[in-house]
């Protein structure tokens, strides 16, 4: 136990057959549970496991291949059957050292956050050590999931290195989580339709001789298109149907008068272009003055956004 708190850790793993059996083995003694999750790995990987001598160690295989997220939704549906008081979430490739778990455990133990997660850029030794293409990535992703989840104060959302209170998960659809590589960004998103509190914890990352199996370009084009319809959702449930608030009213309309003012004004332009006569004064005003107040809405809805951001 840590500080009176039962803790499973979640190992999902897929072709890590070189670094899982060493994950295994450092965990700390006061972990209670390891579950580990072969994801239907190509290699030996739920060998590995299998042969790890440490009786805290359940072995689990997937029925497919499910991804990151269902390997992990699996992991934690056993660890709460278990009986755990935490959760903690840590990849088999070795790049997430057990070294830092009581900082994030403390987070959830002594300053009762509801979930605790890894920030690199908090870190700033292991910045240096991220490839610059998942750096930039992960800048971008970042500002868009702040937008999406409503968790203003978080940075790195991709952060796999998590934990989380069994009470908190319970209340969780695990089911409805996204299964792949998505999931980290789809749980902040999850956990705020429930206001749970969540707190970033420096931890550096470890980069070896481990591939990502993430493609930058598929990320680009298949994150944006899932962030939309939650960051809808959201809105919908907590300032909507849960408790109206002017935050979806100052949205909607702002982004219409946005919508409104682009569109005419761009069709104005261009056929002033193509007939070569100017624009009248009052058409100019028409286009401008929607624009200014819609993003003064947007604007508005954001700051009060910001102000409802679970802390």
């Amino acid at each position: 136990m840590y500080k009176n708190q039962r803790i499973a850790v979640v190992v999902p793993a897929y072709n890590e057959a070189r670094h899982i059996g060493e994950v295994l083995r450092a965990m700390p003694e006061w972990v209670d549970t390891i579950v580990a999750v072969d994801d239907c790995s190509k290699d030996d990987t739920l060998g590995e496991i299998q042969a790890c001598s440490d009786t805290r160690v359940v072995a689990m295989q997937t029925p497919g291949n499910q991804g990151v997220g269902g390997a992990t939704m699996t992991g934690y549906a056993k660890a709460l059957e278990l009986g755990c008081d935490i959760a903690v979430k840590m990849d088999g490739d070795g790049q997430m050292s057990a070294v830092h778990l009581p900082p994030l455990l403390d987070a959830i133990v002594e300053q009762d956050y509801d979930y605790a997660k890894g920030n690199r850029f908090l870190a700033g030794e292991s910045l240096s050590q991220m490839p610059r293409h998942r750096l930039i990535g992960n800048i971008a992703l970042t500002f868009v999931n702040k937008l999406a989840s409503g968790y203003w104060h978080i940075f790195d959302p991709q952060n796999g290195y998590t934990a989380i209170k069994a009470s908190a998960l319970r209340q969780l659809d695990l089911k409805n989580i996204h299964q792949r590589y998505f999931f980290e960004n789809d749980m902040l998103i999850a956990l705020n339709f429930h206001n749970f509190r969540v707190r970033d914890v420096a931890i550096p990352a470890r980069y070896g001789e481990e591939e990502s199996n993430l493609s930058p370009f598929k990320t680009g084009i298949t994150f944006p298109l899932l962030f939309i319809p939650r960051f809808w959702r959201r809105i919908y449930q907590k300032y909507v149907l849960r408790d109206f608030s002017p935050i979806a009213l100052f949205l909607i309309m702002g982004l219409l008068l946005l919508g409104w003012g682009v569109f005419f004004g761009v069709y104005h332009w261009i056929k002033s272009v193509l007939t070569g006569h100017p624009a009248t004064t009052g058409t100019v005003m028409f286009a401008v003055l929607p624009l200014i107040l819609g993003f003064q809405l947007v604007l508005e809805a954001i700051v009060l956004d910001i102000r409802e951001t679970p802390r």
